[in-house]
């Protein structure tokens, strides 16, 4: 009996021991990066068979923008899931992900993002810092919501706007006359509440799930410009799962894009009619203001995106993979 009592506890501390903790975080709530999570983690846990137990922890639970994403270089977390911008001080190749005018849509920035090429050349970004993007997601348009309407571009001038987090997106903005500054994303309501903030640089779905339309009532679309969101998880995290569990993590990644471009789409639609039965509105540019302000963010961006000869050999490849997929 002894002999078997000791063989059940050893089986019990194997099996313990086997299980690997995967905590997925984001700064989000109620939108697609959430989603996301809840549907990886949901097959994550089932294909593992218990081996793996993903946990998600949105708006911030485990603490800001930065520090998870330390977190994540220095192996205490798993997995941060953030807007590219935020990952640029840790990895600058990120940059590229927010160049203006790489996606023209969802379904156009998804099909640049599986090229074969470009998920190779992805697959290495990151890499001497011990991290890596699982994958790349375009949950909706970037736009900005302001108390002072924005509509049209001098409206912009004077206005301090939160941006998610890249020079990229800083600097058009500079040279427009606003004030941009970099912030993460849960100190962003109570910013716009008291006006430390004019303004606010998002995907046009989380002003709906965060309820914005309580503190503001107009966004303004940015044209070609669409949010690329990351999973950046650590690298040494998925070598310990060994060949067979990183296979199961790597095909639930897969399933997650799937499901949640076609909720993502939906999300979409229903934000834009909530948005409009609170009172919202919604501004789009005319034409020549939407080329104005395109223009002028490539001129703004262009000597970032090839500042170095790596970043200019990124840049080169998504724009032309951008253009193959335009056709």
């Amino acid at each position: 009996m002894k002999r078997w009592a000791a063989l059940a506890l050893l089986a019990v501390v194997g099996t313990a021991s086997a299980q690997h903790t995967m905590k997925l975080s984001t700064s989000t709530s109620g939108d697609a990066l959430v989603e996301w999570l809840n549907t990886f983690a949901k097959g994550v846990n089932a294909s593992s068979g218990g081996k793996i137990k993903a946990e998600v922890y949105p708006a911030s639970q485990l603490g800001s923008i930065p520090r998870t994403i330390e977190g994540v270089a220095l192996g205490t977390i798993e997995v941060a899931f953030n807007a590219s911008g935020f990952y640029e001080p840790l990895e600058p190749r990120f940059a590229v992900l927010a160049a203006p005018g790489l996606f023209d849509s969802p379904e156009h920035g998804a099909k640049v993002l599986n090229d074969a090429a470009i998920r190779q050349r992805l697959s290495t970004f990151g890499a001497s810092k011990g991290v890596e993007p699982l994958t790349i997601f375009i949950p909706s348009q970037y736009a900005i919501l302001s108390h002072k309407p924005i509509n049209t571009l001098a409206d912009i001038k004077g206005q301090k706007i939160r941006v998610p987090g890249s020079p990229l997106q800083i600097e058009p903005l500079k040279r427009l006359g606003a004030s941009p500054l970099s912030m993460p994303f849960g100190e962003v309501l109570p910013a716009l509440q008291n006006r430390t903030i004019d303004g606010v640089w998002a995907g046009t779905t989380l002003f709906t799930a965060l309820k914005f339309y309580d503190i503001a009532k107009t966004f303004t679309y940015l044209p070609s410009h669409w949010a690329a969101t990351i999973p950046l998880v650590n690298r040494n995290f998925m070598k310990s799962l060994g060949p067979d569990l990183e296979k199961i993590v790597r095909e639930e990644v897969r399933k997650a894009d799937q499901h949640t471009y076609g909720w993502a789409a939906q999300d979409i639609k229903n934000s834009q009619k909530i948005w409009a039965e609170h009172g919202g509105k919604e501004v789009h540019l005319s034409g020549a203001e939407q080329k104005r302000f395109l223009d002028e963010s490539i001129a703004a961006d262009l000597p970032i995106l090839t500042s170095t000869p790596q970043a200019k050999e990124d840049y080169e490849a998504f724009a032309a993979a951008a253009k193959k997929y335009r056709q």
